[in-house]
């Protein structure tokens, strides 16, 4: 299995020697970009080859090269799987000279490849894992954290519900690590919040049939059923929570990690009213609309946080190889830390020594059909959730290069 992921390994670009001034300042004859996800499994439209379409953006949009140097994207199935995702980055490192890998959905994954790059002091940009532990007590000098990670969407939706009354709290909780991260994270932000978790269940990841942690959901009566999960795992507890008359019954859903694309899968009339956190939103001014529509003529869809943040780890990361005027990893790192993250994604944000970059959060509802007036018209705003109150403090993170700071 493994050696049939690695074959499917391929450039994105055709390979081209770097020429002219310059040239000599880089350690290959192009920079190349691996993005690693799950392009065929539950987490197929999460990321996907959408978040390969929004780094090739990136790509387009530094030009296609640095100075003489081309940049190239690779991309790979990671399956969800941490030694298939290992087996790929190493290859990439060893034999295809990649410099930086990023997106890396899943966080078993993520921590995997992060701990690998660190071996082999390369820098990785985690934007679809959520687990707070890649910035906290698994940080590493070249691991970055970039669109979202569990603390914040603790803090917008757990803090928001519980706020508003929902004070008991039973969660539905995948059975890895991004699920534990997320339940952990939103527990402390209940209970800080005056609520209380009365419960909670682990299923396995990709699970079909979620009736037996519905039932006891429901039986816990609690005001919020949490749900600890992403992707297809989200949309199949929320479709079989209304098979139960869930939300019918008084409780209220909660998607933790719920993005514009499982929205769009589900349709409005399950999702409605649904409460969520993103980190970005193609409708939200007339910049990300722009961005929205040019990403639709190239994919057929909107592009969620997870699609437009690539996009914005992919251009930061050339950015910062352009102003270190060479692809070796101490110099780029350097960079990288000090350079403000000013895009389509974020403007003033803030990269924190830890690697976790800053930017507000927003707390969204999902609207209801009639308040629709198109196909990805589905969010309303309900409230801005300031950086500096979504993300921990390098001092708070937990990770040890920063934690004395």
């Amino acid at each position: 299995m493994v050696a049939a992921a690695l074959a499917g390994t391929a450039l994105g670009a055709g390979s081209a020697a770097a020429q002219g001034a310059g040239a000599e300042a880089f350690s290959d004859n192009a920079i190349r970009i691996g993005v690693l996800n799950d392009q065929s499994g539950l987490y197929a439209q999460y990321g996907g080859q959408g978040s390969v379409e929004a780094a090739r953006m990136a790509v387009e949009d530094m030009g296609g090269k640095i100075g003489s140097v081309p940049i190239e994207i690779l991309s790979s199935d990671h399956q969800n799987k941490p030694d298939i995702a290992s087996a790929i980055a190493r290859q990439w490192y060893d034999r295809d000279g990649v410099d930086a890998i990023m997106e890396l959905t899943t966080s078993s994954v993520a921590l995997a490849v992060q701990g690998l790059s660190k071996e082999k002091k390369k820098i990785t940009i985690t934007t679809g894992a959520a687990t707070s532990d890649l910035t906290g007590k698994a940080c590493t000098p070249y691991g970055y954290h970039w669109a979202f990670d569990t603390r914040a969407l603790a803090v917008g939706t757990g803090g928001a519900l519980t706020r508003a009354g929902g004070d008991t709290w039973f969660f539905l909780t995948a059975d890895y690590a991004f699920g534990s991260a997320l339940e952990a994270d939103t527990s402390r932000v209940v209970t800080a919040n005056g609520g209380k978790v009365v419960g909670s269940v682990r299923h396995p990841l990709s699970n079909q049939d979620f009736s037996s942690f519905l039932l006891q959901a429901q039986g816990s009566k609690a005001k919020v059923i949490g749900l600890a999960n992403a992707g297809l795992d989200t949309s199949n507890a929320i479709k079989q929570a209304a098979e139960y008359g869930i939300v019918e019954g008084g409780q209220k859903l909660a998607a933790l990690l719920f993005t514009l694309s499982e929205v769009h899968g589900l349709g409005l009339k399950v999702a409605q009213a649904l409460t969520l956190t993103e980190g970005w939103y193609w409708d939200a001014n007339d910049e990300t609309r722009a961005f929205g529509q040019r990403y639709m003529k190239r994919t057929g869809r909107m592009p969620n946080m997870i699609q437009a943040g690539t996009y914005s780890a992919v251009l930061s990361y050339l950015k910062a190889v352009k102003a270190a005027g060479t692809d070796e990893t101490d110099a780029v790192n350097a960079k990288l830390k000090a350079l403000p993250v000013d895009d389509v994604f974020a403007h003033g944000g803030v990269v924190q020594p830890n690697g976790r970059m800053v930017h507000d959060m927003y707390l969204f509802e999902v609207k209801k059909p009639a308040e629709s007036k198109g196909e990805w018209d589905l969010y309303k705003l309900i409230s801005t959730v300031p950086g500096k109150e979504a993300f921990a403090s390098p001092a708070e993170s937990g990770c040890p290069l920063t934690a004395a700071k």
